[in-house]
């Protein structure tokens, strides 16, 4: 076991924005953090890092306090932000120092990021003519090659333990897979990642285990699969060429949602859809999609954290 946090909490007046946290990541591999705007997600994460003082708890890392003084943490924040009138490769060599990287393993791991990340156009700009470019800053940049940057300033040091707060929030689809390609890297590396995130299939892809805030509150926390278990298999999705509204109705089964691609419902389990299934059979409907599932992450989200969840990730 490797991180450990114990009842972390932090109060802002008579607000608590974070109520008795505790949490384990046992082995590399990516641990979610989820939860609404404003439910507590970034501020314990700041907790953990040492940026914010605690009201109350405990971080440990391999069975000590966790310091970032003596641990190699990467740190990718929410707030995006780069000196934006210095040069880039300026500012990550600084951000190198910080972390006792030697400039000549700084430079050729820069070098290495900068081709994994695609940014070799901005470190190295082609001559213009005969004359020699400037070095860019980091206000040149489009806000997803400032976001490639900065990831890169979190991965500079090799980190131990990689805290990524919302990491692919904005970034356009290309951008977005080569994000997750290295998370993919990391993970297959060992090493400890802890993901701040909104998007829900995002988490289902890459996490094992999860804690859902809600007004600072973990109202749902363990292992996902096992989560998604403890529902049963009680929704359904059924898509049929001719119509069936009279068939549910007769069955009592709750409609949640209805497209032209088919329609979703809830069951009580496995013998209520085996009977609504005998009976499109019987009633000869030609089916053409008959699913009968576990709630997504996104739906057990939507329950637990507030039906707003949508509005607010946007």
């Amino acid at each position: 076991m490797s991180l450990v946090v114990t009842n972390l909490s932090k109060k802002y007046g008579e607000k608590t924005v974070v109520d008795h946290i505790s949490f384990s990541l046992e082995h590399p591999g990516v641990y979610a953090f989820l939860g609404t705007n404003g439910a507590g997600k970034s501020t314990s994460l700041r907790m953990m890092l040492g940026m914010l003082a605690k009201d109350s708890g405990e971080v440990l890392w391999k069975g000590n306090p966790l310091d970032t003084m003596e641990t190699n943490v990467g740190y990718l924040a929410e707030e995006r932000g780069l000196y934006p009138k210095y040069t880039l490769m300026d500012q990550l060599l600084y951000f190198a120092s910080l972390k006792n990287v030697s400039k000549e393993d700084a430079k050729n791991r820069i070098d290495y990021w900068v081709d994994r990340l695609e940014l070799g156009e901005y470190f190295n700009p082609p001559m213009v003519g005969k004359k020699k470019p400037k070095p860019m800053k980091a206000d040149q940049l489009s806000k997803g090659n400032q976001q490639k940057v900065q990831l890169l300033a979190a991965l500079i040091s090799d980190p131990e333990l990689l805290i990524l707060d919302e990491p692919l929030s904005g970034l356009d689809p290309v951008n977005m897979d080569l994000f997750k390609e290295v998370i993919r890297e990391q993970v297959k590396a060992g090493k400890y990642i802890i993901m701040s995130s909104h998007q829900m299939e995002v988490v289902e892809e890459f996490c094992e285990d999860i804690t859902i805030l809600h007004h600072g509150k973990a109202v749902v926390q363990g292992n996902l699969n096992d989560i998604k278990k403890s529902y049963g298999r009680v929704n359904m999705f059924v898509k049929t060429e001719e119509p069936i509204d009279d068939l549910i109705e007769a069955s009592g089964l709750r409609v949640i949602n209805k497209t032209p691609n088919g329609i979703q419902l809830k069951v009580t389990g496995q013998e209520q859809a085996d009977a609504f299934l005998d009976s499109l059979v019987s009633n000869h409907k030609t089916i053409v999609r008959f699913e009968l599932r576990e709630p997504s992450l996104h739906e057990i989200f939507v329950e637990k954290a507030g039906e707003n969840f949508e509005d607010e990730a946007q």
